[in-house]
């Protein structure tokens, strides 16, 4: 899955006629951090959202790990911040 991300961004930026370079300088990711995404599939979680958004695939992250058929998109802000105040536990070791 990793990889097949990465093949995916990398090809969404060559689509977009982007420079790693290029799209570096336009989401704020250093550029070593973009070629060791591109050679590996290695990122930050926040590093790739910045991405994404650059390359015009942020609303794709809206379903990640949804359990209640409900995009973040279709939420109120009311809505989703009650459900990040109830504080939940694991209770697995």
């Amino acid at each position: 899955m990793q990889l097949e991300v990465r093949d995916r961004f990398k090809a969404r930026r060559l689509a977009m006629n982007l420079t790693q370079a290029g799209l570096s300088k336009r989401s704020g990711v250093p550029l070593g951090t973009l070629k060791r995404f591109e050679t590996t599939g290695l990122i930050a979680f926040d590093s790739m959202l910045n991405l994404a958004l650059v390359l015009e695939c942020l609303p794709d992250f809206d379903r990640v790990a949804a359990d209640d058929n409900r995009a973040l998109s279709s939420r109120s802000l009311d809505e989703i911040l009650a459900s990040t105040r109830a504080r939940k536990k694991g209770r697995i070791k």
